[in-house]
């Protein structure tokens, strides 16, 4: 890996579209519908598609499986917007992942936590290293659960040839404010400046407001898989400023919506499957470990989405 100009810092840009994985009746991939799903996200004005990562249930697939679909992803988009692939557990089995993008066609890696062990700082340094020196692949850091930093740990990340982000997932903005002013700081000014930050807490238009204040504008949209239209509404009045338009979208739908994926486990990835089955694409269920929402919750999510529609609407005629 050398440590060349970052290609996708300059592309990742707008609403970044986490597909879903369609899976067929029988269990298994349904590459058509994950290209029609990929196609459409494209279409409807997705800024990068991050394949096969946590909403994709990267848990979940093969080996073989992950390959197919980060080279569906690559073919649907075909240069139009960034395609990222997932990579997780230890070490060997990410760089393992990072090696299937790549021979895929993948323009970056999306690096999740490793499994179950809770690392030192010095040992998730080496891991997210080796994960960089594996390939030729860009990738961005996944901050969340048993994969937390300290500021200079990211400042250690930052300088690492090939890894040009931070995805937070964990939500704290103190140690996230300490993080960027510490890679501010410590890092020569335009490599500070090249260093990507995202939201990635899930429904992150929820924290868009507190984010942005910091700002970070990079965010991770689960709603663009099943209703665009109103994630890309909210995404055009946060980035602009239109706060009136963000808060009637956050009173009316998103606070409705974390409430009802609180209301079950798994929820933040199989509410948001049974969304893009509402809306005609049959994309299968989730496979284990994890579960359908209850029949009272997908009845509650698609009145959910008529009212977000709805606001859109009537915010859009008012112009």
């Amino acid at each position: 890996m050398t440590s060349e100009t970052h290609s996708l810092t300059g592309r990742l840009d707008g609403l970044l579209f986490f597909p879903v994985t369609a899976y067929g009746a029988d269990g298994a991939l349904d590459l058509e519908a994950f290209r029609t799903h990929v196609r459409r996200g494209i279409d409807a004005g997705a800024g990068a598609v991050f394949a096969c990562c946590g909403t994709g249930e990267f848990h979940a697939l093969t080996p073989e499986e992950y390959r197919d679909c980060v080279a569906a992803a690559v073919d649907e988009a075909r240069g139009r917007v960034p395609v990222i692939g997932g990579a997780g557990y230890g070490t060997a089995l990410a760089c393992q992942f990072a090696r299937l993008a790549q021979e895929a066609g993948a323009d970056g890696l999306l690096a999740m936590p490793p499994y179950l062990v809770v690392p030192s700082q010095e040992g998730l340094v080496r891991h997210y290293t080796a994960l960089a020196e594996a390939t030729d692949l860009e990738v961005i850091v996944y901050q969340r659960d048993n994969a937390l930093f300290t500021p200079q740990t990211v400042a250690r990340l930052a300088r690492t040839p090939g890894i040009i982000g931070l995805k937070d997932g964990y939500g704290d903005l103190d140690l996230l404010q300490r993080i960027i002013s510490v890679v501010r700081t410590e890092l020569p000014e335009q490599e500070a400046r090249d260093f990507l930050y995202f939201n990635g807490l899930p429904t992150a238009e929820q924290t868009g407001l507190a984010y942005r204040s910091l700002g970070v504008t990079l965010y991770s949209s689960a709603v663009f898989c099943f209703a665009p239209e109103i994630a890309l509404a909210f995404h055009r009045a946060l980035v602009t400023g239109d706060d009136d338009t963000v808060n009637l979208l956050l009173d009316g739908f998103f606070r409705p919506l974390v409430e009802l994926r609180d209301q079950g486990r798994g929820y933040a990835v199989s509410l948001v499957k049974a969304g893009v089955r509402l809306g005609g694409l049959d994309v299968g269920e989730v496979r284990p470990p994890l579960s359908e929402p209850a029949p009272a919750h997908v009845k509650e999510l698609a009145e959910l989405i008529d009212r977000g529609l709805e606001l859109v609407a009537g915010k859009d005629g008012g112009r």
